[in-house]
Parts: C-alpha cells; structure tokens; sequence
C-alpha cells in the first residue's frame, strides 16, 4: 500500500532509542490492521510498551481530504484528552524533522483491551449493547470541544458554514475521481447541484464541534465489558457529530444513539445524514485507487452503499 511507509529494524531502533533512551528494546512488530499510516507495536525489556506511527512520505496516495493527517490525529488527542473522559493514548513523543525517518512520526501509548471489530461477535447481546451506549456517550462528549469555524483539523483552510464546509470535502472527492478516471456510478455535477438545493437544511448548525469521523470498530478498543481506548484521529474534524462513522447508513444502531442521546431525527437531519453517508461512501471508493489496494472488495462495497442512499 502506497501510504505505508515501511522502515528498516534498524532505522526503528534508532527512532526508538532517541524517543526513549532509558529502555532496552525487546522486540518491534509491524501492526497490518491499519489502513493508511505503518504502525509499530514497540517492547521493552521491563515489559512496557508504545506504539510507533509513521506517515507516508509525501502525499501521492492520499486523497485531497486527507491533509496534515499526523498534525490532525496529534491535535486531535491532546484536545480530548484535556476536555473529556475518552480514553486515549498519551502522545511520548512527535517528530516532524525527517532526520532519522522520511515522514512523520509520533510514539504513543499502548492502549489497553482487544479490537471490537475481532471481539464482537463473541460478546452477548447485554455487552455489546453496553459497550455502544459508551461509544455514545463519548460522541456526546466530543460535542463539549468547539471551535469558530468549520474544517479538517489538520488543513488552514476554514469554512463559515457547515454548508460550505460540506461542499469543501463533496467537491473534492469529485474531483479526485475524475483526476483518476474512477467510476463514482453519478454525474458529479449533478451531486453537487443535488447538495446545493439542500443548502438551506445545513444552516441550524452554527457552531463547529470535534467530531472522530472514523469511530467503526476497529478504532474502538474493549476490555472487561467497557471501551478501553480510541485510535485513529487522523481524519478528525470541525464538523457536526452527525458526520461521524458511528452514524452511516450502514452502521447506526440504536445502543449508541441512545447513548449519544438522540434517537429521533428530523426531516432536515436526516438529510444531513445522507450527505454524510454519501460522503463517506465516495471516499471508501475513491480511497482504493489512491491508496493501491490489493483488490476492489472496498470499492465495490461502498459503491452499493451509495446506491442505496443516493440512487
């Protein structure tokens, strides 16, 4: 995959021994689990841990909304950790110099639990019920982190409006998709004239909130019944709570949103939502071809979600 970007034991062992002089290095293991960043699982000779995260080189697999991803997900759980009760990983240590490594790289915490995505199918109807409604809760506590204006946390750029903002990231993946002749199944500026005659049901959202974007449930970690971690806030965002994973089409349940507290939604939201579903189904297609997957499974996938919500 184009946006892994792999290193050597020995350029690893240098970054660690610089991150963390005053430990023997046990052993470094790559995590396959992601899907953009490489990740190093990190131990010690005491027995501790950290897990190590690099950035691409440069930005030739990335789509034109994945911008300043490393800054994002770094900005992203210092803000959470100092204004909610989430649990996430503390960052050790973040480098930007490319002195030792050709991207970007931050070592972080080890969080404890297992992956919900591998465990959940195990659990009984009671734990996994408990376990969304804490999902929701966090969501809900995100909602305490505002901000002036609307856009991707690791980009400068900036939106008055939610609207505006919304047709930011559309207008984007549209045009990614012609950059790289990928078949989005519907004329693009039909989608956007579509979004544009919407405009007015973006417009009770006035103030801009930290929203995760990717919370499914392999970014969700679980130990003795309850959420013990969240990872992978390097697409976070100044957006609306609704914009989030844990609300697509695909996914909603009914635990988290009772947990989230609303489980009713009005005419104008749930268009919203549809936006949003139709976002993230674009960017799960287009992403494929950026990213060089090994297959389309995640393309063909995304592409019958966005038939049911748009077609």
């Amino acid at each position: 995959m184009i946006t892994k970007n792999k290193q050597s034991q020995e350029t690893l062992r240098k970054m660690t021994g610089e991150a963390f002089p005053e430990k023997a290095i046990e052993r470094i293991t790559e995590l396959t689990e992601g899907m953009c960043n490489v990740a190093y699982r990190i131990l010690f000779s005491d027995g501790s841990e950290s897990i190590l995260k690099i950035a691409a080189k440069d930005r030739s697999g990335n789509t034109s909304n994945e911008i300043g991803l490393m800054e994002a997900e770094v900005t992203a759980m210092q803000l959470v950790r100092e204004y909610t009760h989430i649990p996430v990983a503390i960052v050790y240590k973040y480098d930007i110099s490319h002195t030792l490594c050709s991207g970007d790289y931050f070592f972080m915490e080890k969080m404890p639990g297992e992956n919900l995505s591998k465990i959940k199918d195990a659990l009984s109807v009671e734990e996994r019920t408990g376990i969304y409604e804490q999902i929701g809760q966090y969501s809900r506590q995100l909602t305490a982190i505002g901000n002036a204006s609307f856009g991707m946390l690791g980009d400068s750029k900036s939106f008055s409006s939610l609207y505006e903002f919304v047709r930011y990231l559309l207008d984007n993946l549209i045009r990614d998709a012609k950059n790289r002749s990928i078949d989005i199944l519907f004329d693009g500026d039909e989608l956007l004239d579509s979004l544009a005659e919407d405009r007015r049901v973006f417009e009770s959202v006035e103030h801009a909130t930290l929203v995760h974007w990717d919370m499914w449930e392999g970014n969700i970690f679980v130990e003795n019944g309850r959420v013990s971690g969240i990872i992978d806030w390097e697409r976070a965002m100044w957006g609306e709570p609704f914009m989030d994973d844990r609300f697509r089409h695909h996914n909603q349940n009914q635990a988290f949103l009772a947990g989230f507290g609303q489980t009713v939604f009005s005419e104008d939201e749930k268009k919203r939502l549809r936006w949003y579903d139709i976002i993230l189904y674009l960017t799960m297609m287009i992403e494929v071809f950026y990213r060089e997957f090994e297959d389309d499974g995640q393309y063909r996938w995304a592409a019958e979600m966005l038939k049911e919500v748009y077609g």
